[in-house]
């Protein structure tokens, strides 16, 4: 009987070892494979030899997550990681695309400013009438004697004087502003004025006081945009604040 229950151990042991090998795999505990290699082994061999404890028998963790392939938790945290990045790439590029956008638009349209505040539109743009010999060349706005008049942009002051700046009494004291890029602006009937030929200004910047000299019929400030320095080439200077952003 013993010498049955010897001969019959390496067959029990290499069927304990199979089972481990299974229970392993698919994640069941060390215990349960010598529970299965006995009762297969059967009788007095099960009693002659025990299986050996579950510590025996490890599951290698970083082997069972290897053997899970892309389902691993790793696989997901790259795949995760991916898709951020994708993410980050497509909405910063989406963003940098509109941001150059802005900055053309904000770069293709200028910065201007009305010339007076708390005023009263008076004459218009090609209003005909006795007054003017030809038809208005620019907008008045009606303010008191003294109303501080700022350049309507930035630029350089190109007439500034008596007699229209050179341009005829009828404009009496006047300031013509270059603004670069064929355009030019002009303020004229000042009861002051604060700047020079040459003379570097900015947009809001004070350029002189209005008033009532020349050929007018009360306080104002005569304003004008031009193509060029010069009287007769006025255009409507409404409409041009209205293209950039101003509404008088």
């Amino acid at each position: 009987m013993l010498k049955r229950a010897l001969s019959r151990r390496p067959a029990a042991s290499r069927l304990r070892t199979r089972v481990a090998v299974v229970a392993a795999g698919v994640g069941a505990s060390a215990a349960l494979g010598a529970g299965i290699s006995a009762a297969a082994d059967g009788g007095p061999a099960a009693d002659a030899a025990p299986a050996k404890p579950a510590a025996s028998v490890q599951v290698d963790p970083a082997a069972h997550g290897a053997s899970a392939g892309h389902h691993g938790p790793g696989a997901h945290g790259k795949g995760h990681e991916h898709a951020a990045h994708e993410h980050r790439a497509k909405h910063g590029h989406h963003h940098a695309k509109h941001g150059h956008h802005h900055t053309k638009a904000a770069h293709h349209k200028l910065t201007w400013a009305r010339p007076v505040h708390h005023y009263k539109l008076n004459a218009s743009f090609n209003q005909a009438g006795g007054l003017w010999s030809h038809k208005h060349s620019g907008q008045d706005f009606a303010v008191p004697i003294g109303t501080p008049v700022g350049a309507a942009h930035s630029g350089v002051v190109v007439k500034a004087g008596p007699n229209g700046g050179g341009d005829g009494p009828a404009y009496g004291n006047a300031i013509v502003i270059n603004h670069g890029h064929g355009t030019y602006s002009q303020y004229a009937h000042l009861s002051h004025i604060d700047v020079h030929i040459g003379e570097k200004v900015k947009e809001g910047q004070r350029i002189g006081l209005s008033g009532n000299t020349g050929n007018t019929t009360g306080p104002h400030l005569h304003f004008e945009i031009r193509s060029t320095p010069n009287y007769g080439s006025a255009v409507n200077p409404v409409t041009f604040l209205h293209h950039h952003g101003l509404r008088v």
